[in-house]
Order: C-alpha cells, then sequence, then structure tokens
C-alpha cells in the first residue's frame, strides 16, 4: 500500500457502499404493497361479475329453458293444466296454456309463476327461494300461434347491489301440436 493510499484509508474516506440499504428496501416493499392493493380491488371486482354474469346468468337460462320445455310439452288447447308444479298436474285450477300471465318478476301472476330453490327445485313462494319465473302467453287466434315467453330472474346478486340477472325465452305453439 503507498502512502497516500494509506493516508486516505485512516482519514475516514471510504469508497461508496455497493447494494441495496434498508431504507430503500422498504420504500420497494411499499410500493409494492399499494401495487398489490389496487389489483386485489380489481381481482374483487372480476370475481363478483363472473359470479354474477357468468354463474348466476347461466342458472337463470337453464331454469327458463326447463319452464319452457314444461309449457310446450302441453297440448295447444290445454287451460287446465297447473304448471305452477313440477310435473304438471291437470287439476282444472291451473292456467295451462291459457293466454294471460306477465312478465314483471317483481310483481308474478298467480298461475303465471313459481320459484326455484338454489339447487333448481320448485318451492313454495314464501319458501327460500332463490329464482323466480314468469311467464306470458298470448294467442294470435286466425293463426293459430301462441307466443310464451318465459323470463327467470335470481333473487340475489353478488356484491354491491347491481343489476339482477334475468334471461328470457319466447318459443311459439302452433294448433294443432
Amino acid at each position: 500500500m503507498r502512502l497516500h493510499d494509506s493516508a486516505r484509508f485512516w482519514s475516514g474516506q471510504k469508497k461508496s457502499q455497493a447494494g441495496i440499504s434498508l431504507v430503500e428496501t422498504m420504500i420497494a416493499l411499499c410500493l409494492l404493497l399499494i401495487a398489490a392493493a389496487g389489483i386485489m380491488t380489481m381481482a374483487t371486482v372480476a370475481m363478483t361479475t363472473t359470479e354474477n354474469q357468468g354463474h348466476l346468468a347461466a342458472r337463470t337460462a337453464e331454469y327458463a329453458q326447463d319452464k319452457m320445455e314444461q309449457l310446450l310439452a302441453l297440448q295447444y288447447p290445454d287451460g287446465k293444466t297447473d304448471t305452477t308444479v313440477f310435473p304438471s298436474v291437470v287439476t282444472g285450477a291451473g292456467t295451462g296454456l291459457t293466454p294471460g300471465g306477465g312478465l314483471n318478476p317483481n310483481a308474478p301472476v298467480a298461475g303465471y309463476s313459481d320459484f326455484v330453490d338454489k339447487s333448481g327445485n320448485p318451492v313454495a313462494a314464501g319458501a327460500n327461494w332463490q329464482y323466480v319465473r314468469v311467464w306470458q302467453i298470448t294467442e294470435n287466434v286466425a293463426l293459430q300461434l301462441k307466443t310464451i315467453t318465459v323470463l327467470t330472474q335470481v333473487r340475489y346478486d353478488v356484491g354491491q347491489g347491481g343489476i339482477l340477472p334475468k334471461s328470457a325465452l319466447t318459443c311459439l305453439k302452433s294448433s294443432p301440436f
């Protein structure tokens, strides 16, 4: 070692430190935490949307299709079958394919609505239902054609109370079938 180098060493002058200090590491971790919090918020929104528009909407379509198949199985002039139960029962007090009903799930028309639980099983209106199904039947007498529309809506969505998922199907039934 030369004299000049040793004098600098003992005078307190050192080469600059290489690497990362604890303060820099903490700042980097704080920035990472802030970014992760933002991403988690987006992940929560994505999961809620997937549940509402994926799972629940698919169920409403499935249950609307089930009701449509039940109604299409009836004969064109049927006006006595109770279709609010499954399987349908000829009671004489049912509506069958009689024109009527409505498509407002918040005001279901008696005889043209039913309720199902989260597993798709029919339940009473006051019971623990998850989906409401309402249907409307219109008739064009001149063409002997009935239009059947079924709307199914979920009772509760997931998250912050957005628009409830629902599905509607429309089919035509002609006489004599």
